[in-house]
């Protein structure tokens, strides 16, 4: 693995990312499937009526644990004073909408430079649709999360719409929001 944290020389940038350290890591995943599996993880703590907090820490990735020594990163969450809140952060459907759509942005920008592909902007509009029956438990058939979200990219780029599209299909974000993911909740009392 010291070939991918060792790299030193810069090479020509391709949006925004050294390529010859990008298809290094290629190559290193390529050689050892374990330096690609990655662990994210985060606390959070309720800090009364809407409010939460998280710390995002440290994780694990590349067979090391990164960010051991740092402060972290403080994600917020609240309501809108419609939802009974005081608007202080990003409810967590924003905070949702964001991490699909900035994930969609990087796996363009990523994707596109290990191809060699030049992108000079990516801008997006993305919104969800969401029926608080659901969440209300007032109505079974109805989805207590989006029912819908669209997303509008325009990206700048002599690439085609279709290349840009099959390289946002590698976005993991875009397969959680839109596919099933096990996910095991246990909760303890105290």
């Amino acid at each position: 693995m010291s070939s991918v944290t060792t790299l030193t020389k810069r090479s020509p940038l391709v949006n925004g990312l050294d390529s010859a350290a990008l298809l290094a890591v290629i190559d290193a995943v390529k050689s050892n499937a374990e330096i690609a599996r990655f662990n994210f993880r985060l606390t959070n703590k309720w800090l009364g009526g809407e409010k939460t907090r998280s710390l995002v820490k440290e994780f694990t990735g590349a067979l090391q644990t990164h960010r051991t020594d740092a402060k972290g990163f403080v994600l917020d969450s609240g309501e809108p004073p419609v939802l009974l809140g005081e608007d202080t952060a990003p409810n967590p459907g924003e905070w949702l909408l964001h991490s699909l759509v900035s994930c969609l942005t990087t796996a363009i920008a990523y994707h596109a430079a290990a191809r060699g592909i030049a992108i000079a902007a990516i801008e997006s509009e993305i919104e969800g649709d969401i029926d608080l029956r659901g969440f209300l438990g007032l109505a079974a058939e109805v989805r207590k999360g989006y029912s819908a979200v669209r997303v509008r990219m325009r990206v700048r780029t002599t690439a085609e719409a279709a290349t840009i599209e099959n390289l946002a299909s590698y976005s993991p974000m875009l397969e959680v929001v839109s596919g099933s993911v096990p996910v095991s909740l246990k909760i303890e009392t105290y």
